[in-house]
Order: structure tokens, then C-alpha cells, then sequence
């Protein structure tokens, strides 16, 4: 307790919350309760207006199930495109931003955790042991020939291996990681993520029409998600509107890809010999050790099976309403400040990653 009350008056010292950085408004507990009560008040705008969006999404997807008699386009697809909608035409004031980056990141990797209690440990080790090295194996592969990629579109080697890496393991996040290992700078890590944000939305709305054109069945395209979309996050958008295997086995192959994040960070760091050591928490995101406890809390019956619809609810609801933040945080036109090299050198990565990701799902023999 004392070391947690220490961090806090470390905190409130260095915020300019209460006009000076320099004074501490002592042990007063009521100084705490107004910290927290001032970020509750500066992210409310923007969770509002995510909420506002999510119910939006939600009546749009009631009403087509009572004209169609399903929903073609599901509630988190339709948040998702809310929001883009609004951001093309309105780019929020800077008051709704704190909410929208609480939504987008704290409250989706919330859904991420609370949905280790609806994943089936069965589920898990049907993968198998080839294809959990498959994985792996995939990741490496599509790092190698993604920078290869991008050095034959004359990309610089540091902006290259960011988008190699964020192709690979896991969009924006990894190009995140990797950068301070490997010295990248803004005029680097701009427009990396620039153009990958904007893919990573395209690939959840148009990866589901594999499934029709291929003949896919629910576990090769849960496979085929998880290797492919960029965030944990976007692989629920693109599975759960197909099934619940899908989002099963797409959750879970995706996990174990966003895993190598530490291994390829350590390996980076090692080669290039930066002095930039990453720490346990950047080689493993905590929503990731989250969301093994709880699959693990599932497995040892830890978590009452009368909680599990009101778990996978709320996920639901966490999730829908972080898409819509997603939508908000992404400005189309980004694109074409992007430029063409870098466009099509993250277009045609992915469309290896794809190649190499249906190679394995032959090799094998996912059914």
C-alpha cells in the first residue's frame, strides 16, 4: 500500500492537474478522488460519443434482422464504418480525443482479457503443435520477404523492417515496439502506420468474402484471420460475424502471433545491438497474460458457467464500442499522404502474408 500511495503522489506531482508541477496537495485522500475524478471527467466526451455510435450500430443491426431476417453486416462491422463515416466528414475537437484513445486501447484490450473465458481450451490444443510452429514459422518468413518487399519498393532499411514487422506480428502496435529498438524516427514511423491503420479496416471488411470464394470452413478461416488481420481486436470483427469457432480459433492464432512480438523485439535488439533493452511488459502486453489467466481460471472451472453469458455480453459491447473508436482514429485520406511506395509496399505484403498463411493452412491439413 505504501509503495502504490507513493506512485500516486508521484503522479499527481508530476501532472500540471493542480496548476503547479511542483505542489503535491499533500496526503489529502480527497486529492486522489479528484485525479481520478478529472480523468473520469476528461474521457466521459469521448466515451459518449463512442457509446452514442455503438447504440447507433446496435439498432442498425436490430433493424436489419426485423427487414432481412439476419444481420448481414453485424454490429461491430457497422460501428466500425460509423465511425469512419463520421471521421471523413468530422474530425472530433480535442476534448472527445481522451475518450476516444480510452476506448480504442484500455476498453479493447479489456474485451481481449474477457474473452479468455469463452475460449475453449479444446480449442487450443486442436491446434495442434505443427500448427502453432507453423505460426511461428510464418511470422519469420513474412518478416523476411515483407523488408525484402519493401527494399525492392526503395523503401529506407528503418522504415522498411517497421512495416515488415507490423505486417507480420501486429499493425500499429509492433511498429510501436520495434521502433525505439531500432533508432526509427517520426519520418518512419508516420507513415508506416499511416497506411497500415487504413489497410488493417479494409482487410476486416473484405476478408470475410474468402469464405464464399474459397469454401472455407469455420477453423481454416479462423486460422486464415488470426495470420492475417493486424490487431487482436480487428481479428473479432472479422470472425464473429462468421462464427464462433471462427472467432475462437482466429483469437487464439492471432495471440500466439502477437507472442513472437517478444522474441522478435529481444532478437532486433540483440543484432542491431541498441541500447534500447526492451522491458517484460513491452515482450508481453498485459492484456495478453490476462487473457491466459482467465482461459486457464475457465479450464480449472474457476469461473462459473452462470457468469459466462454476461462475460461474453459485455466483451461484445467493449469490443463494438472500441470499433467505433477505431473508425474515429482513422482518417482515410492518410492514404494518400502515405505515398505510393509505401501503399504498395504494405499492400503487397500482406497479400504474402496471405499466400504464406493459405500455404500453411495446406501444409497442415487444417479441415
Amino acid at each position: 500500500m505504501v509503495v502504490g500511495r507513493r506512485r500516486c503522489e508521484r503522479i499527481i506531482r508530476n501532472s500540471d492537474y493542480f496548476g503547479h508541477k511542483d505542489r503535491l496537495v499533500s496526503r489529502n485522500p480527497l486529492s486522489y478522488i479528484n485525479f481520478v475524478r478529472h480523468n473520469v471527467v476528461q474521457c466521459a466526451p469521448g466515451v459518449a460519443l463512442c457509446g452514442v455510435l455503438t447504440g447507433v450500430a446496435y439498432g442498425l443491426a436490430l433493424l436489419e434482422r426485423r427487414l432481412c431476417g439476419q444481420a448481414y453486416l453485424e454490429a461491430l462491422v457497422l460501428a466500425l464504418l460509423l465511425g469512419l463515416l463520421v471521421r471523413a466528414v468530422w474530425s472530433p475537437a480535442a476534448r472527445f480525443q481522451p475518450g476516444i484513445d480510452l476506448s480504442a486501447k484500455i476498453l479493447l484490450e479489456c474485451a481481449v482479457v474477457l474473452l479468455g473465458a469463452a475460449v475453449s481450451v479444446r480449442t487450443v490444443l486442436a491446434l495442434g503443435p505443427g500448427l502453432l510452429a507453423g505460426i511461428a514459422g510464418v511470422v519469420v518468413l513474412s518478416i523476411a520477404l515483407s523488408y525484402a518487399i519493401s527494399r525492392l519498393c526503395r523503401l529506407a532499411p528503418k522504415l522498411a523492417l517497421l512495416v515488415a514487422c507490423g505486417n507480420s506480428i501486429c499493425g500499429n502496435s509492433a511498429i510501436a515496439a520495434v521502433a525505439p529498438v531500432i533508432g526509427a524516427g517520426p519520418a518512419e514511423i508516420t507513415p508506416a502506420i499511416a497506411f497500415t491503420a487504413v489497410l488493417g479496416v479494409l482487410v476486416v471488411l473484405l476478408l470475410p468474402l474468402l469464405v464464399p470464394l474459397l469454401a472455407l470452413s469455420l477453423t481454416q478461416y479462423g486460422v486464415l484471420a488470426g495470420l492475417t488481420v493486424y490487431a487482436v481486436p480487428q481479428v473479432l470483427a472479422a470472425t464473429l460475424p462468421i462464427g464462433a469457432l471462427s472467432n475462437q480459433v482466429g483469437t487464439v492464432v492471432k495471440l500466439v502471433r502477437v507472442l513472437m512480438l517478444g522474441p522478435i523485439i529481444l532478437g532486433l535488439s540483440l543484432l542491431l545491438r541498441t541500447q534500447a533493452r526492451p522491458k517484460f511488459w513491452e515482450l508481453v502486453p498485459w492484456f495478453i497474460i490476462g487473457f491466459l489467466a482467465l482461459l486457464a481460471a475457465r479450464s480449472l472451472s474457476l469461473v462459473p458457467l452462470g457468469w459466462l453469458p454476461a462475460i461474453k455480453l459485455l466483451a461484445a459491447v467493449l469490443t463494438t464500442l472500441a470499433m467505433a473508436a477505431l473508425g474515429l482514429g482513422v482518417d482515410v485520406r492518410t492514404v494518400a499522404r502515405a505515398g505510393g511506395r509505401v501503399s504498395a509496399a504494405v499492400t503487397l505484403s500482406l497479400v504474402a502474408l496471405g499466400v504464406l498463411s493459405g500455404g500453411l493452412i495446406w501444409l497442415v491439413n487444417i479441415k
